[in-house]
């Protein structure tokens, strides 16, 4: 199939972004999107010119690398699925795609598709971690925990800190990231004892950083990836207040 791209260019990160015209020609439907960015970014390269910069690493939906707004939406129209996992059979021939970077005050353009995402990474830093000794394999196992808490924390750690819901919110809200990432420990046993901290601390990186409030829009577990309810915020939220009211009455 034949396909119009209008693409955002954007040279650096205080430059002004432009949408520019490329039109991709005989595409199987079996592609992925990025293979089929791949294949435009050739022909761009013979023509001389400078390729479209884009982020991808593992392409099976793991890495949290790739993302992209498609016509309006985070990593596309398909639900549950990562940029480099939508395939170009949903689109049709003759279509015309938009393709734009993240857009987000907290999330730098660097370049084209590229932006910086490492203020997730500094809400990780704050406190997303533990440090208790969890020791072996064996010692874990002697942990018994529910099998609905385990799988709650499992829910909330599949977040791949991909950035859509980001994206997706008019608030430009990272709070479906910061709850899954609070939600997965604070679950468990093991993340228990810095749990008052982390959840003040994470909250407080987040504001800091630029991200916006949640207002229940819900657009952040509609474009997720992996599918991480908004319950996980709710879950977040009476953390925080569990913390602030401990460090109250401390």
């Amino acid at each position: 199939m034949n396909l119009t791209l209008k693409v955002w260019r954007q040279q650096g990160p205080d430059l002004k972004g432009r949408l520019e015209t490329y039109y991709a020609k005989n595409i199987s439907t079996d592609m992925s999107f990025l293979e089929m960015i791949d294949v435009v970014n050739e022909k761009i390269t013979l023509e001389g010119k400078e390729p479209i910069a884009f982020d991808n690493d593992c392409r099976e939906g793991i890495c949290g690398m790739c993302g992209a707004v498609i016509n309006g939406r985070a990593h596309g129209p398909e639900k549950g699925t990562t940029l480099c996992q939508l395939h170009m059979r949903q689109f049709s021939d003759n279509d015309v795609i938009v393709i734009e970077p993240w857009r987000a005050k907290a999330f730098k353009v660097i370049k084209d598709l590229v932006v910086d995402r490492s203020a997730l990474d500094k809400i990780i830093q704050a406190g997303g971690y533990i440090s208790v000794n969890t020791g072996g394999a064996q010692d874990a196992n002697s942990i018994l925990i529910p099998q609905e808490t385990a799988e709650l924390a499992m829910d909330a750690a599949a977040c791949i800190g991909c950035g859509a819901c980001v994206a997706a919110c008019p608030n430009a809200s990272a709070m479906l990231f910061t709850s899954a990432k609070i939600s997965q420990l604070a679950l468990l046993p093991q993340g228990k004892p810095e749990a008052a901290r982390r959840a003040i601390a994470m909250t407080r990186v987040m504001d800091k950083l630029g991200f916006g409030n949640c207002t229940n829009e819900r657009e952040c577990e509609a474009e997720c990836p992996k599918e991480i309810s908004i319950t996980n915020i709710a879950r977040m939220n009476r953390e925080f207040l569990k913390a602030s009211f401990i460090s109250t009455v401390q």
